[in-house]
């Protein structure tokens, strides 16, 4: 097969590292190819180059297409010949609705005016493809969820016909339905003669969709082989330099008494507010235990949990009981002093401070803790933050480092360091390992395991079945709205059927 793109001992630095040394890469003509590697392995410099975003002269090497070197000076010199991105972070409009964004900057024109008409039918035709038909191409984007946000995304790069499409983490946000929608949606493409280049940390993914992988790994190019000549385990070790004999470590921890009880739980959807989005929620939460919230995309997971931290935005109503006494919570300051803390599942747009350094992100929250009578001890703040990021193993170059230079496993770390600088006894975790790579995630799971041995109680809300199953004390099953199944899995012998029986509808 002959090659549709190459790259040639590309080099990129930015102060003080090397993100990509020596990178070469072939990608074939009408091929799904993965590129996989852990956070801050290169992948995003790597697109960002192929995409001209870091413009012809910002690196050494070279760039081939069909044979001929190409010198992209900027986004648009890239997308005129013929490669189009679909990036991880979201770009869309939030106040502009899915035609305005879809056709933004290349809008269709009858006579002077715009042809709103033309647009709005063009858009619902990808509406239906996307299996959104029920969403108007009038809807204001904020008022979607992050996983239709992701399917307008698509969408929007989808519209440019494109030679190469670049998919950077694509199901990040989305339900296991919508990934299968999206992996149709990426044959039927292959089928037409698009190359698809595949970032993804779901090696399950990659080995459904993939016709070959490359693996990168602390900036260089580690290998490339077919998908049916390697296996997860071999993928993982070129990714992280090691083994990792079990993902999800062994929960030696047995859960006390009850810490907190739901009662009668409603919560009200908040663009219609007669309609439930949780319908009469009941479960309980014990000491040094991990219970899982699983279900599709729309059961209500995330507007259940943020309701208990006091963080909807809509109404809602029910009992709280905390250590056996009934608590009332209205806000996420009142949450804390309980000792509840949350992680959200949008790491960028509710957690990170992208103007902040680290110190600054792990602190920001709590900065009344570190005051005396002259002020902030800053001596104090710095021990403490040391202390998290010795604690959590916090990659950084410095506690002054901006945020958004770590990769997306190091913030999520700083996330979750922000919430146990006050010593919480609940920490809801809503997408924990959202965005993030193997290792990191392995991480994660160690980190949720000692959490669990000190007494910390943990809600974790996953879209991620494997996860739901490998982390969980208990299993609660959400289907729209309503909790329509408990698993005990201390022996952990519930399977991912299990689970999707009643998660779509079954019983």
């Amino acid at each position: 097969m002959n090659n549709i793109l190459e790259t040639k001992k590309i080099i990129k630095d930015f102060p003080g590292v090397r993100a990509l040394n020596n990178v070469s890469v072939d990608i074939r003509e009408n091929e799904i190819h993965a590129i996989c590697g852990e956070n801050g392995a290169g992948k995003s410099t790597l697109i960002n180059i192929l995409s001209g975003v870091h413009p012809f002269g910002t690196y050494s090497g070279k760039i081939f297409m069909n044979g001929d070197e190409m010198k992209f000076h900027s986004i648009k010199d890239a997308e005129n010949s013929g490669i189009a991105v679909i990036h991880q972070e979201l770009t869309l409009f939030e106040e502009l609705n899915i035609t305005e964004n879809i056709f933004m900057n290349h809008q269709r024109t009858k006579g002077i005016s715009i042809n709103w008409d033309y647009m709005n039918k063009e858009t619902a035709k990808w509406l239906e493809k996307l299996k959104l038909n029920y969403v108007k191409p009038t809807v204001v984007v904020k008022n979607l969820g992050v996983g239709k946000q992701q399917l307008i995304e698509i969408a929007k790069a989808l519209m440019k016909k494109s030679k190469i499409l670049i998919l950077d983490e694509p199901t990040a946000s989305l339900t296991e339905q919508e990934t299968e929608i999206l992996f149709d949606i990426i044959r039927e493409l292959k089928k037409e003669g698009v190359t698809c280049i595949y970032i993804s940390h779901k090696l399950d993914e990659v080995f459904e969709i993939a016709d070959r992988i490359t693996v990168l790994r602390d900036g260089e190019s580690i290998d490339t082989k077919e998908i049916d000549e390697i296996n997860e385990a071999e993928i993982v070790k070129m990714m992280v330099g090691r083994e990792i004999n079990q993902m999800y470590p062994k929960r030696t921890n047995k859960p006390g008494k009850e810490i907190l009880r739901i009662e009668n739980f409603d919560v009200y959807d908040v663009d219609i507010p007669d309609k439930k989005s949780v319908d009469n929620a009941n479960f309980e939460l014990r000491e040094g235990e991990i219970l899982g919230i699983s279900g599709l995309m729309g059961a209500g997971r995330t507007e259940l949990v943020s309701s208990i931290y006091g963080g909807y935005s809509g109404k809602w109503r029910g009992k709280v009981f905390f250590k056996g006494e009934e608590i009332k919570i209205k806000k996420p300051s009142e949450a804390l002093k309980k000792g509840f803390a949350f992680l959200s599942e949008d790491r960028k747009g509710e957690g990170l401070i992208p103007t902040m350094d680290v110190k600054e992100n792990v602190t920001i929250a709590f900065l009344k803790k570190f005051v005396d009578i002259i002020g902030i001890n800053q001596n104090k703040l710095i021990n403490s933050v040391n202390k998290v990021v010795d604690d959590l193993d916090i990659k950084t170059p410095s506690l002054k480092a901006n945020i958004t230079t770590l990769s997306g496993g190091n913030q999520q770390k700083v996330l979750l360091g922000r919430n146990l600088l006050f010593n919480p006894k609940i920490l809801i975790m809503d997408e924990p390992t959202r965005g993030i790579d193997v290792g990191a995630k392995h991480e994660i799971y160690v980190l949720m395991n000692e959490l669990t041995k000190s007494g910390i109680s943990i809600i974790m809300v996953s879209s991620e079945l494997p996860e739901i199953l490998g982390m969980s004390d208990r299993i609660i099953i959400l289907k729209e709205g309503n909790i329509v199944k408990e698993f005990d899995n201390e022996n952990k012998s519930i399977t991912q059927e299990d689970v999707m029986i009643y998660a779509a509808g079954g019983n």
